[in-house]
């Protein structure tokens, strides 16, 4: 399957009232830092705190009645976590959550929160994931990937959609990149209405996944690091695909 920003378009008008319009607001103080003209995306006022809840959505309003009804899986260190949580119980759809051990208690108290049922597993996300899609095998449920599906990298790609509304004349935006979910659809949505802006991925210095991938070289990836929500190993390969072009 192709992402197209009309499936981006239509994943805006899918989600809209469901989570936040967040604002993009111009920062006088770090344009000033920088010597340029600086907006951020405060998706820090989504109700989970993170943009994470807009690919979540998407994916789980794309379910048929008995998807619903078997429930969805997820792997997460905390963002993806409480998105899927947090939708899924407005939704009616039971939820289970693998996190890695030494997640954030704070993460996992909200995830829990929200209704999900935790399961703390895996000494890394990537460990938690292979539990989390082979529970779900097991119950028969919908694995939601926190970054490797068409339906929710759609999702994140919304939020570039109102950056772009809202500010239009912003030419580079700066995407962090864990697995790469929101790097493509972000770079789907941007390139789709400004062709010549400039993308530029951001990652943890530790976890190079995206440029080892880029370069085609044995990056080394692992080690502790404050930006737990992009220690990510190996992006995806879908989103790679979607991203590495643009």
């Amino acid at each position: 399957m192709t992402v197209t920003f009309p499936d981006i378009e239509a994943a805006a008008e899918r989600i809209k009232g469901h989570v936040v319009r967040t604002p993009c607001a111009f920062s006088q103080r770090l344009s000033a830092a920088t010597k340029t003209k600086l907006w951020l995306k405060a998706e820090n006022q989504q109700y989970t705190s993170a943009f994470k809840e807009r690919g979540a959505l998407n994916k789980l309003l794309q379910l048929s009645a008995d998807e619903r009804q078997r429930g969805v899986f997820a792997a997460s260190a905390g963002n993806h976590a409480q998105g899927v949580a947090w939708h899924a119980q407005r939704l009616g759809i039971p939820a289970t959550i693998v996190m890695p051990i030494g997640t954030p208690f704070v993460k996992v108290e909200k995830t829990r929160g929200y209704g999900a049922e935790v399961v703390i597993e895996g000494h890394s996300y990537d460990e938690a994931s292979v539990i989390a899609q082979n529970l779900c095998a097991e119950k028969g449920g919908v694995y939601v990937h926190p970054f490797n599906d068409e339906q929710v990298l759609t999702g994140q790609g919304t939020l570039v959609m109102e950056m772009l509304e809202d500010v239009p004349e912003l030419d580079v935006i700066l995407v962090p990149i864990g697995g790469g979910g929101l790097i493509a659809g972000a770079a789907i949505a941007a390139k789709a209405m400004k062709p010549w802006i400039k993308i530029i991925g951001v990652e943890a210095a530790m976890f190079p996944s995206f440029t080892a991938r880029r370069r085609n070289l044995p990056l080394p990836a692992g080690g502790s690091t404050i930006a737990e929500g992009i220690a990510v190993r190996q992006v995806g390969n879908l989103t790679f695909e979607l991203a590495n072009p643009l």
